[in-house]
């Protein structure tokens, strides 16, 4: 099992994760801190100091408020934040879990929340991302609003989420971090966090102690 336990700040442990500029033809973005060889091979890092989950108030793929606190408290939770334009990283990720997710024993697959926050919202409308995500896993909580939102969020969790941009070739891309971050259902805290690296087999094997609240 690939992990890392760290003894420094959440916050630190996030930011050794780099960014990713998907659709952007190639430009993955700057590292943002620099971090060893060992710790960019490790799938899970396990955070000696986790997160509290952000007060995070969002529209979901129905058109309805969606309190992320009260919605998931006492529930394992996957969050990862992406947008339905790109065209690597974003998908990937999301169909990784997805895999993984149906490997788990229908309660646990109920139990369990995954929730995909846009970083692009003025595109992904509720009905788009709706569309989108049951392509994936129609399970999966797909979330957007006002991008201050999003992105005070994703900064509440160390992740470093960029305004949506052309490319120099005209093409809209978002830059955003590409962790996606464990809560526990015992404590509420993000606990575990997984980079883009992290493979079907990472997630089923580690899915079913983050259903539990353990460490992977």
């Amino acid at each position: 099992m690939r992990k890392k336990t760290l003894a420094v700040a959440a916050l630190l442990a996030a930011a050794t994760f780099t960014l990713s500029a998907c659709g952007s033809d190639g430009d993955s973005g700057s590292a943002v801190a620099v971090v060893s060889q060992e710790a960019e091979q490790q799938a899970a890092t396990v955070l000696d100091q986790p997160f509290t989950k952000p007060p995070l108030v969002l529209t979901d793929t129905q058109g309805k408020p969606y309190d992320l606190r009260k919605e998931t408290a006492g529930r394992p939770t996957l969050i990862y934040f992406g947008y339905t334009n790109c065209p690597d990283v974003c998908p990937l990720t999301m169909n990784n879990i997805a895999v993984a997710k149906k490997q788990l024993p229908q309660a646990d697959q109920d139990a369990l929340r995954v929730v995909f926050v846009t970083t692009d919202p003025d595109r992904d409308t509720p009905a788009a991302l709706g569309k989108w995500l049951r392509g994936i896993d129609p399970q999966v909580i797909g979330l957007t609003g006002k991008f201050a939102t999003v992105k005070d969020a994703a900064y509440h969790l160390g992740i470093t989420v960029e305004a949506p941009h052309k490319d120099k070739n005209g093409k809209i891309v978002s830059t955003h971090g590409t962790q996606v971050v464990a809560f526990s259902p015992k404590t509420n805290a993000g606990y575990v966090l997984y980079g883009e690296e992290a493979t079907v087999d990472d997630y089923t094997k580690d899915l079913p102690k983050i259903v539990r609240g353990e460490n992977p």
